[in-house]
């Protein structure tokens, strides 16, 4: 397959002239091709997006106990022009993570659309003070054994914790030799998270929710991580979970290789309002998605809308395409494989109007997606 005369963003996120020649899933080549392909002409071409923490979309979740769940997931995400994803648990019963790990473990090489890295594990290593929408009655102490037995079932590619827990600092640094570790869902202060960073936390959850601000006094969980460069921090760019004026001040501070965006989704996504379920809880969607005493419930947008969010937010284009492609496949250690339009690569590619408004055409390790 050759895609022709589109405007392609390079693995340094430029914009260039040129075809892509796609070859056994790879990118062949990235220059002028002779041969006949697909005319692009108006179009752009980027990275295919990657969405490292989404817990469901289109009625089906990861952890809801259907077999088929991350396939209607893979599914669906394609449509968003995501081409990969870390389907993600949520705080539940040891037994129950055990089979959602399976279920994804199963699916994982029959995907239709949206291929699967691995999971991303959300709980159950947090803190009860700082919850949100997980099962507080299933939160557990840090438990390494615990990690590599459902690391033996499916690969996990990130790891939640909260570091003021009992044990936290020695999970950290047995936990880093398997995946990410990343905070999340803590109360800590900032010397706490500072201490746990330098014990291997190399990744924050949903930067902004479910831990402790920045204020003039005191510079909580988040000012640790925004002083900290070697800290990726993930974010929720729907403009309901982090505000437009906030989001602009955060990305400036970060800086374009640290900044991640995920969905943090959950089934209702793509779905009318109504009345749904995330990690055995009801959560009642009406324009956002709140568990029944008003608690944020994870969310229901995509990559997509949340990418022409950040180009209406003011946040610079290179910027954009970099928090969903390149960084997020370099906090889970794929970057050699995805991220980048690079000769080599998996051939995941996301073409779009010149605008960026509209999806022209998805294609995942080669394959066009029919959306």
């Amino acid at each position: 397959m050759i895609i022709k005369n589109a405007i392609v963003y390079n693995e340094d996120f430029e914009p260039i002239k040129t075809d892509i020649e796609i070859e056994n899933k790879k990118i062949k080549s990235l220059k002028k091709n002779e041969a006949e392909g697909i005319d692009y002409s108006g179009c752009v071409v980027l990275p295919g997006f990657i969405d490292i923490h989404i817990h469901g979309c289109n009625a089906a979740d990861a952890t809801d106990g259907n077999a088929d769940s991350v396939i209607k997931m893979s599914r669906w995400l394609a449509t968003k022009g995501v081409t990969s994803f870390c389907p993600t648990t949520m705080t539940l019963p040891e037994e129950e993570l055990k089979k959602s790990f399976k279920y994804v473990s199963d699916a994982m090489g029959k995907e239709p659309g949206a291929y699967i890295h691995g999971i991303n594990m959300e709980g159950p290593f947090i803190s009860y003070a700082k919850k949100g929408a997980q099962a507080g009655e299933h939160i557990i102490p840090p438990d390494i054994d615990f990690l590599k037995e459902l690391n033996s079932i499916c690969p996990v590619m990130l790891t939640d914790i909260a570091p003021e827990t009992e044990g936290a600092k020695e999970f950290i640094e047995q936990a880093k030799e398997i995946c990410t570790v990343s905070l999340a869902h803590t109360a800590s202060d900032y010397k706490t998270v500072k201490e746990s960073i330098q014990s291997g936390i190399t990744h924050a959850t949903h930067l902004y929710n479910a831990m402790n601000g920045l204020t003039s006094r005191e510079a909580g969980a988040v000012g640790a991580v925004l002083d900290s460069e070697n800290v990726n921090a993930e974010m929720i760019c729907d403009g309901i979970h982090i505000c437009e004026p906030t989001l602009r001040i955060t990305f400036k501070a970060l800086g374009e290789d640290r900044t991640i965006v995920i969905s943090d989704a959950m089934m209702a996504a793509g779905l009318p309002d109504g009345n749904y379920t995330l990690g055995g809880q009801k959560v009642i969607v009406k324009g956002d998605a709140r568990l029944e005493d008003g608690t944020l419930a994870g969310s229901i947008t995509n990559l997509f809308d949340e990418f022409k969010n950040l180009l209406k937010f003011g946040i610079p284009l290179k910027q954009a395409i970099k928090s969903v492609t390149i960084n997020p496949a370099k906090a889970i250690g794929v970057d050699n494989e995805t991220g980048s339009i690079k000769t080599g690569k998996n051939a995941d590619l996301l073409i779009l109007s010149d605008d960026f408004s509209e999806i022209k055409s998805v294609i995942i390790k080669g394959t066009p997606y029919i959306i």
